[in-house]
């Protein structure tokens, strides 16, 4: 299969990226983004774009393609309401909307979060934006899946660039077996994300929405 992957800069993206690199049922990657991956691969093409807001000027660059893997996130911490829905659903429809037009009928699949809300009704700023970027996807002339994370743990070398979070997460990093045993359905790895993208991007899944369980279980398809 052909991918397309927004975000292989950030700890997911960097993930889901190795995966594709290395599973031989993709053939080809496209890494859009502001910045290089900082990576070379025979099966890996990029588009580095400052305003990824606008890509109808290269459009044609997403003919083609099988699946799109969207991992671009920021967190709601510090950030007004208007700030945080641009970043999290314009951006994302956004860049939906155009590689919906080059490949009708791809597979769609965007990394939302554990708590995301597509009623609308939670009090949670970042839960109804979340959900509302889910329910937009889903109105798109594309296979749409969100995936919902809960902890996730970066492998074999992926990292958070925000400095707090990459602490964090070498902090956690020798409780993880721990956390695996005890709250299975709530963590999940970056290197689980990307086989579980891979997956569902060739097999499809029963429900649009993939809890941790979920995702876990795919990737071990």
């Amino acid at each position: 299969m052909k991918v397309i992957l927004f975000g292989g800069t950030g700890m997911v993206g960097q993930g889901v990226l190795r995966e594709c690199l290395l599973d031989e049922r993709v053939e080809r990657v496209l890494a859009v983004g502001r910045s290089p991956v900082g990576t070379t691969h025979a099966k890996l093409a990029e588009t580095v774009r400052d305003d990824l807001f606008d890509l109808s000027g290269v459009r044609d660059r997403f003919t083609g393609y099988d699946a799109c893997f969207f991992c671009v996130g920021a967190s709601s911490v510090g950030m007004s309401d208007d700030e945080y829905r641009r970043i999290t659903y314009d951006l994302t429809l956004a860049a939906a909307g155009t590689v919906a037009i080059a490949s009708p009928g791809l597979t769609f699949i965007y990394v939302s979060a554990l708590g995301a809300d597509s009623s609308q009704s939670s009090r949670v700023r970042w839960a109804r934006v979340k959900g509302a970027t889910e329910n937009a996807l889903r109105e798109l002339p594309v296979h749409s899946y969100a995936f919902r994370p809960g902890y996730i743990q970066p492998l074999h070398g992926a990292t958070s660039k925000t400095r707090l979070y990459a602490v964090m997460y070498r902090v956690v990093a020798p409780l993880y077996p721990a956390l695996r045993r005890l709250a299975p359905g709530a963590v999940t790895t970056t290197e689980a994300l990307g086989r579980a993208m891979i997956a569902v991007a060739e097999h499809g899944h029963p429900t649009p929405v993939l809890g941790n369980g979920d995702i876990n279980a795919a990737a071990r398809q």
